[in-house]
């Protein structure tokens, strides 16, 4: 079990009737949770959704919070400081005052600065400190207006050869701020990208699928991403580009076998971190069984750090990689089936 899930164990006498845990871990959590209480997860990770639901929970994939009322409330802090604010604004729009909100996370994940954005809704206490882990209790004394989705967007402009390019960002998703430099790198080389229905792996807020459907209105995109965050950026970047929804397929996905078949192209600056660890499961994945999903001709792009080990991967199933350029310590990674 999660480290943190055993610390809301260790003080659950503090938890009763219905229950949002908020960006859980997909473990047993929910099952040994006190008897009387009603439990139910609001994540934005399709990954841990389906694993709640494959477990017969109540779960809610959103970047909103789901439309029921709750006594009680427990965050698992996420990486992100702005999308932490989003979370508590949201939570504060929606419990009552004198009702409970816990806040539970890893020290070195940053749960003694969660807890500090806390303290303008009410007492703060500090409950547990365990496993690296603290939890904390907040009983809530001021609640908010609740403000809409779209003022919680960071935007900012691109130049992609001859496109300029509005980028919309919603907290908590990769370059929410800026332009990150992967992604610089290879957006010289999209308009050699084969035309057609093409997947943006890990598509982030739009900025690669916005561009490939700015500069080819017959190209169809599907735009894939295991955070719904990501997934209502992109919609907001197609939107505020003026570009028609005809063009975008959205699809949550856990990694490149969920995504479609007879592509004519995968292009990615593939996913590394999962909430403050690193991991390459996902962006390995895509190295190995992208060849599936592609028409017989159809092309992988890619876009990695050099020192990792993507063109013997790409070159062992597809039997040839490209090296398009290698600048900044990333190289744009090139194949066809």
């Amino acid at each position: 079990m999660d480290p943190r899930s055993e610390v809301v164990l260790r003080q659950q006498d503090y938890l009763k009737g219905s229950i949002l845990l908020i960006n859980a871990p997909n473990d047993a959590l929910v099952s040994q949770l006190p008897a009387g209480t009603d439990a139910s997860v609001w994540t934005w990770n399709h990954a841990d959704y389906q694993g709640f639901i494959n477990s017969g929970t109540k779960a809610h994939f959103s970047v909103e919070f789901p439309s029921q009322e709750f006594d009680q409330a427990i965050i698992f802090v996420p990486k992100s400081k702005e999308l932490l604010n989003y979370i508590l604004h949201v939570v504060m729009s929606h419990l009552k005052t004198n009702q409970s909100v816990f806040l539970v996370g890893e020290k070195k994940g940053g749960v003694e600065r969660a807890a500090k954005q806390l303290q303008s809704f009410g007492k703060v206490l500090k409950l547990d400190s365990a496993r690296h882990c603290q939890l904390w209790h907040l009983k809530i004394e001021k609640t908010e207006q609740i403000k809409p989705l779209e003022k919680w967007l960071k935007t900012y402009t691109v130049q992609v050869n001859e496109q300029e390019l509005t980028i919309c960002a919603l907290p908590g998703v990769f370059s929410q701020n800026h332009l990150d430099v992967g992604t610089a790198v290879l957006l010289p080389y999209l308009n050699q990208v084969k035309s057609g229905r093409i997947a943006d792996f890990g598509c982030g807020a739009g900025i690669i699928s916005c561009y490939l459907a700015k500069i080819n209105s017959s190209n169809i995109i599907h735009a894939l991403d295991i955070d719904a965050f990501a997934l209502q950026s992109t919609e907001m970047t197609f939107s505020r580009n003026g570009i028609g929804s005809d063009q975008l397929r959205l699809q949550p996905v856990i990694g490149i076998a969920d995504a479609p078949t007879e592509l004519d192209a995968i292009v990615s600056n593939p996913p590394f971190h999962q909430g403050i660890h690193t991991n390459y499961d996902a962006s390995e994945g895509l190295c190995q069984n992208a060849k599936k999903h592609l028409k017989a001709s159809g092309e992988l792009w890619i876009v990695a750090n050099r020192f990792l080990n993507y063109p013997i991967l790409i070159e062992k199933h597809f039997g040839q990689c490209q090296i398009k350029t290698d600048l900044q310590g990333f190289k744009v990674l090139y194949a066809c089936a």
